[in-house]
């Protein structure tokens, strides 16, 4: 596997390296992998305090530093969601200055509480508005596996640096599929977790009418469901917190689609993955039940309506209350404040109500299945450049991005988790991802079901990990 962020962990635990000398060899990858564009911000003196910080907590206060997960690890924040403190977060945008930085939001303290090290802000595309992340205002994201193509958005620039091994993990944010995609392009594990299980506030989370989750992408499915664990519940937000299901190992009735609609079609080596870890899990003695694209086809297109509508309105209001001056920003984003501000009360409702039909839905094919497995990309991680942001046309832009990721605004749009990680390779070694969906609060389920496909060793990581002892 090359290493993960638990092995990094176990290696300062275990005085292999110090959390300065881990400190330092991000610092360094950071360097060597500048033409990859993963970091827009990097505050290398708030990195070394915050390692020597901990390495000092390890000296004085062992007991203390032993109970944290991630003690002494380097990682970066997105340039979008949070804030933490001392990170000027820009979103992307020349409307927004990169100077001072705002107190700690709930997820970023439990960030640090958990023993992160933080050193930069990584890359996204101008509000988030992509599954690419080139911001007009730079840099442009490249992918470590292939730099002529997208390392996905708009956690573009997370997904880049893990993958790259500038650091183990990374802070990442998702509201239309901006973890998952982003991991699926660069061979890695991202979960979008169930709507109010990861604390949003006091901002960032209550602003987008509960589509928007907080999380990380990930080497191995056991880091993921360690900083769940640790930064999951009390999330103190406008949505209840979910009750964690129990785990069930037993037989399971996993729902397959293989298929994504003639309109938006997935390739076939995309597909064999998805079938081939259907396999995987029928030889466990899972059940496996066939699903249509007929069964999703509405709320697919009903996701697309409901996260144009939110995102569009939400860019307008924040653009009044802060006073931005919108004529700096890109084009796209010009054209969806002004779809925002064109859209009537009447309409945004109508949308909203197809968003809860979306949930109901789901719960109804739940009622089928324990699990379903499907397709998280329909392609290879596209060119740099396949979606730009100097037109105003909105809806070309959602129809690029729905064709790249089809499901990808399912488990947004519908409060459910998701995950996706990579199961093989294609010839041009690029990942092939597959996704998972299970009822809101069985993230564990999910976690269960990667874990057992990762053990198929079909994705090996190409970059070691900055730092990490051999």
């Amino acid at each position: 596997m090359r290493g993960d962020a638990t092995d990094l962990v176990a290696a300062i635990r275990h005085g292999s390296l110090s959390a300065a000398e881990a400190m330092e060899a991000s610092l360094a990858a950071a360097v060597l992998q500048e033409p990859l564009s993963a970091i827009a911000y990097l505050d290398a003196v708030m990195g070394r305090a915050s390692a020597e910080a901990r390495d000092s907590e390890r000296r004085k206060e062992p007991d203390r530093f032993s109970i944290r997960p991630f003690a002494g690890v380097p990682t970066l924040a997105k340039d979008l969601g949070g804030p933490f403190a001392g990170l000027p977060v820009t979103a992307g945008s020349r409307l927004f200055e990169r100077k001072g930085g705002e107190a700690d939001s709930d997820l970023a303290a439990r960030f640090r509480d958990a023993g992160f090290c933080l050193f930069g802000l990584t890359t996204s595309p101008e509000f988030g508005l992509s599954l690419a992340s080139e911001p007009a205002i730079g840099p442009v994201c490249r992918n470590p596996l292939d730099p002529t193509r997208t390392a996905g958005g708009s956690s573009g620039g997370a997904a880049a640096a893990v993958a790259a091994g500038i650091v183990a993990i990374a802070h990442a944010t998702d509201a239309g599929g901006s973890i998952r995609v982003p991991a699926a392009c660069c061979g890695l594990v991202g979960m979008k977790p169930t709507r109010g299980a990861i604390p949003g506030g006091p901002s960032f989370g209550n602003h987008l009418a509960g589509i928007a989750s907080e999380l990380a992408v990930c080497r191995s499915v056991r880091d993921t469901a360690l900083i769940f664990d640790r930064l999951s519940g009390k999330s103190r937000g406008p949505f209840p917190d979910p009750s964690p299901a129990d785990s069930d190992y037993g037989r399971l009735r996993i729902g397959l689609l293989a298929d994504t609609g003639s309109a938006y079609p997935t390739d076939n080596v995309r597909l064999e993955a998805v079938e081939g870890a259907a396999r995987a899990l029928e030889n466990d003695g899972h059940e496996i039940v066939p699903l249509s694209w007929a069964d999703f086809e509405w709320s697919i297109s009903a996701s697309g309506r409901a996260f144009a509508d939110i995102v569009s309105v939400n860019l307008a209001a924040l653009i009044k209350a802060a006073a931005l001056d919108e004529s700096r920003a890109e084009p796209l984003t010009q054209a969806f404040a002004a779809r925002g501000r064109a859209l009537s009360a009447t309409s945004l409702w109508n949308t909203l109500n197809e968003a809860v039909q979306v949930s109901g839905k789901l719960w109804a094919l739940f009622d089928r299945v324990d699990c379903i497995l499907m397709p998280m990309l329909s392609s290879a991680p596209l060119a740099i450049g396949s979606f730009p942001s100097d037109h105003a046309d909105t809806d070309l832009h959602l129809e690029r991005m729905t064709a790249f990721a089809p499901l990808a605004c399912l488990a947004n749009i519908s409060g459910f988790p998701a995950l996706t990680l990579p199961f093989g390779q294609d010839e041009h070694a690029m990942p092939l991802p597959v996704q998972l969906m299970a009822p809101m609060g069985h993230e564990l389920r999910l976690l269960s079901l990667a874990a057992r496909l990762e053990a198929e060793r079909r994705w090996q990581h190409r970059f070691p990990i900055a730092g990490l002892p051999s």
